[in-house]
């Protein structure tokens, strides 16, 4: 099987387990977005394992994952937002436990422990925040008496992959002018503006079906999405080249490993959420 018809038999895997996970109920929801999260949080402390650094992997995962899941029970009304200061113990559990590892580069190893789970925690964590307590599509099972709507997270992976296909065929067919040659040679400003423009269209379309907040808002987050999740690729790219890797990981082919799939969700849906906050 060829490397594009591998890659589109993924990125439809992809689709329907996104979709599929996110729309299905909230706890499909839930358990979507926890493995996302420590798919990205193992591939990045295993990128990061090297030249003289051994970051927490295990402690590093579980305390993502014990925050990702106060979040979402605070989010759901379950429990009350208190309960997030759970995790100053828990870091400085880490913190301290360092002390007896008897590593050569302990604050290094501390570092890449919490950058990871700045890096891939956050993001995750604010889907169930945009989602319970807002009103617009429903979950496709009955959840009894939740407020809740997965609209926000289904119109943001739409607007990212409409993004992407708009960038991919734009830059395919007439790019020539390179975005950021030296982190990531293929990128160029016509697969940019193609892909925005995508993004943009779908908004426009999409936004009076996926409700939340309204289609001028709809069209924002368009443009964030196209313009930060950009930069969440570069950056994702800017990593791999630290490490001299070409992929985070093996287990979507075709398509690398979950940082490679979600390096834009990382760094644009927390600026998505910031804009519906103050402003939608």
């Amino acid at each position: 099987m060829n490397n594009f018809f591998r890659r589109t038999l993924t990125g439809a895997g992809i689709v329907v387990f996104i979709l599929g996970g996110f729309w299905l109920h909230p706890l499909s929801f839930f358990l979507t977005g926890l493995i996302l999260l420590t798919g990205s949080l193992y591939e990045y402390y295993r990128i990061t394992g090297g030249k003289g650094t051994q970051p927490r992997t295990v402690s590093g995962i579980l305390t993502g994952s014990a925050v990702y899941i106060i979040s979402t029970l605070c989010a759901a009304g379950i429990i009350e937002k208190k309960w997030l200061l759970l995790a100053i113990p828990i870091v400085f559990a880490i913190i301290i436990s360092e002390l007896y590892r008897k590593e050569e580069n302990p604050f290094d190893n501390l570092a890449h422990t919490f950058f990871g789970i700045l890096y891939c925690v956050l993001p995750f964590s604010l889907f169930s925040f945009s989602s319970f307590e807002h009103n617009g599509i429903g979950s496709l099972l009955k959840h009894g008496d939740l407020i809740f709507s997965p609209g926000i997270v289904i119109g943001f992976f739409l607007l990212v992959w409409a993004n992407d296909t708009g960038a991919y065929l734009t830059g395919m067919s007439i790019g020539k002018h390179k975005l950021f040659e030296r982190i990531s040679p293929k990128k160029t400003w016509e697969g940019f503006c193609g892909g925005l423009i995508a993004a943009v269209i779908a908004a426009w379309f999409l936004g009076a079906w996926l409700g939340v907040v309204g289609r001028i808002s709809w069209i924002f987050i368009a443009l964030i999405v196209s313009i930060v999740g950009t930069y969440g690729d570069l950056v994702e790219s800017m990593l791999k080249r630290s490490y001299g890797i070409k992929d985070s990981g093996s287990i979507l082919p075709g398509h690398g490993g979950f940082l490679d799939r979600f390096d834009s969700t990382i760094m644009a849906f927390p600026v998505v959420y910031l804009f519906i906050l103050l402003f939608a």
